[in-house]
């Protein structure tokens, strides 16, 4: 949610500040800002609601504003409406300090009421004015340096955070700080750049600091100096983004997402190729031993949104392999509920960004209740990655659509190479069913490719249902997990109203809710459970519902059942769910563009949440 971008150097701010909020667009926003300081001269501050284009177009694509030292801002509306008087930055009264921020200030009024006795006044309804302001009262009071007043104010700050300011008195320079919330700072060339995610920055340079939790940076042209919340300097060592900024773009595709989705075969064959050594899966660069594993009783999986629909997959999977009891838990939930968890506990955290507030406040809980933590994430140095005591690093790449897939088909692909090397290592899986768990995940890429191929069918068939209301999918077992994706894949980016169902639960009062022409899509993968979901299909299209029907090649007797079936290969059950997900995702995106919405940016949702 929100992206913060900053930079200081020799070209001109605004079209790189322009730039980067261009690159954070998938985040989710409602308005947008720059701040530009030329000199000594006062910074110009330009905002717009909606979206960023109309920000360009205030300032001529940034070339009306002129300096080398600014910094930009995408608005997600928490404390008041979206307005250009909400929007970022937000400036001191007397304009002395500018800033941006992310996260959320939970005592934000009680910081005001103070301020307001101070002679402060306020011309917005966010908290971020506040921390503006009371970082430029620090500031004056005791007559410091910019590291002085936002130690001052920090320690005063409940909430989560990231900072970015400048000051009247340090026109080149620009102060950071975080609590919380991603940020990370680039260098090159004499110049430097700040973002809270990869792809603003990655046209720019791919040497970066990552500024941890709780700590402040002074940000100079090509120069960055680190501070924690004492005012101490630390040192900081510099990491290389292994993405280009070429795998950022759309090359050539009409939206990111279907860009994204032809990506699925070779990043899932990236990702296991990562922990597979000559024909085993080899964890060590994940940090977890042989020893650890065979200690763990009980895992934990802890996500939210579509890497909980992962952690669903994972609990089958896990539970039927490695014979090991797997609760799935919702990380907004996990923390409130006072888990019982212990030392001989694994818990593992799913999150693409890394940074997701309620997972990364999940994996803290763990933590201090003694148990050994294992993070599935996507991007490098990120929150959760360096707080867990493992880490599979997924190798999706930048994802940039709302909608997630590829990192969701990686963290599956994760998911399924650690069971399988937990039944190993813990020594129900035999050598032979060894193997052949490794053949048959080493087979999916192609045959995610071959789906992939033959789309033009289901884009017809998407086309159809454009106008629908409502759309359930229901399976069993594995193929209920499936079905979960496949709704929220639809309901987030198509906006109709879809749920999903274990097909047994049906006549416990869902199926009340089938109308004539209502769409039921049956997951039908897993062999065991594939004559009870036939049954439960006929009984909806008894009620006049229309069918659809996803199922193996070679289940074609559900012609005679079904109104449209779409086929994926044979796989072992176990790992149907990455073959049967690419059909759901391209329903999702097809139906999407047939009704001519943005689905890369689908309104009222942000690419990684990073508040609560």
């Amino acid at each position: 949610m929100c992206g913060i971008v900053g930079f200081t150097g020799r070209e001109q701010a605004a079209p790189i500040l322009l730039n980067g909020l261009s690159k954070l667009e998938y985040r989710g926003y409602d308005s947008a800002g720059i701040s530009v300081r030329d000199g000594v001269a006062e910074p110009e501050v330009v905002k717009a609601k909606g979206r960023l284009k109309n920000l360009s177009e205030k300032t001529d694509n940034g070339c009306a504003v002129k300096g080398t030292c600014g910094i930009g801002h995408t608005r997600w509306a928490t404390h008041g409406e979206p307005s250009e008087e909400n929007a970022h930055p937000h400036t001191s009264d007397d304009e002395n300090v500018v800033g941006v921020h992310n996260g959320i200030i939970e005592n934000y009024q009680e910081l005001k009421e103070k301020l307001i006795r101070k002679g402060y006044v306020f011309y917005s309804q966010t908290d971020t004015e506040v921390a503006i302001k009371l970082v430029d009262y620090y500031y004056k009071k005791y007559e410091g340096t910019p590291v002085d007043a936002i130690n001052h104010a920090l320690v005063r700050i409940r909430g989560s955070y990231a900072l970015c300011l400048m000051f009247r008195d340090y026109p080149e320079e620009i102060y950071v700080a975080r609590k919380d919330s991603p940020m990370i700072l680039g260098i090159a060339d004499g110049e430097s750049y700040i973002a809270s995610d990869v792809p603003a920055i990655l046209n720019y340079t791919r040497n970066v600091y990552y500024i941890g939790n709780l700590e402040m940076a002074r940000v100079q042209k090509g120069a960055i100096t680190f501070y924690d919340l004492n005012g101490d300097e630390i040192q900081k060592e510099l990491t290389t983004i292994e993405w280009d900024a070429e795998s950022a773009e759309k090359a050539g595709y009409e939206h990111f997402m279907m860009k994204e989705i032809h990506e699925q075969p070779r990043v899932v064959e990236e990702t296991l190729n990562s922990v597979l050594k000559d024909g085993s899966i080899d964890l060590s660069a994940c940090g977890l031993s042989d020893e650890e594993i065979k200690k763990i009783n009980q895992i934990t999986i802890v996500a939210c949104g579509s890497a909980y629909h992962v952690g669903v997959v994972g609990q089958y999977v896990f539970e039927d392999i490695a014979k090991i009891p797997v609760r799935v838990e919702l990380a907004s939930e996990f923390r409130y509920r006072k888990p019982l968890i212990t030392p001989d506990n694994l818990v593992i955290v799913i999150s693409q960004s890394g940074e997701t507030a309620d997972s990364l406040a999940a994996l803290r809980e763990a933590k201090e209740l003694g148990a050994m933590t294992l993070a599935i994430v996507n991007v490098v140095g990120s929150s959760i990655a360096r707080e867990a005591d493992s880490v599979f690093y997924t190798l999706a790449g930048p994802e940039i659509s709302v909608a997630t897939t590829k990192a969701y088909s990686t963290q599956l692909i994760a998911a399924y190479a650690l069971a399988v090397q937990f039944g190993k290592v813990r020594e129900v899986v035999s050598d032979t069913e060894y193997s052949h768990y490794i053949k048959e995940m080493q087979s999916i890429p192609e045959k995610i490719e071959k789906i992939i191929e033959n789309k033009e069918r289901l884009q017809w068939f998407a086309s159809k249902q454009a106008n629908a209301h409502d759309i359930f999918f229901i399976g069993r077992g594995i193929d209920y997990a499936i079905s979960m994706e496949g709704s929220l894949k639809l309901k987030e980016i198509s906006y109709i109203h879809s749920e999903a169902y274990a097909a047994g639960e049906l006549k416990h009062g869902t199926i009340s809710l089938i109308e004539e022409g209502t769409l039921v899509v049956g997951c039908l993968t897993q062999p065991e459970l594939y004559e009870k979901t036939i049954s439960n299909m006929v009984e909806c299209k008894s009620r006049g519902a229309y069918l659809m029907g996803l199922t193996k090649n070679g289940n074609y007797n559900i012609e005679d059942t079904v109104d449209f079936v779409t086929y994926v290969p044979s796989i072992d059950p176990h790992f149907a769910t990455s073959l049967a997900v690419i059909p759901l995702q391209l329903f999702g995106y097809y139906v999407s563009v047939a009704k001519g919405l943005d689905v890369d940016k689908p309104r009222n949702l942000a690419k990684s949440v990073t508040v609560e």
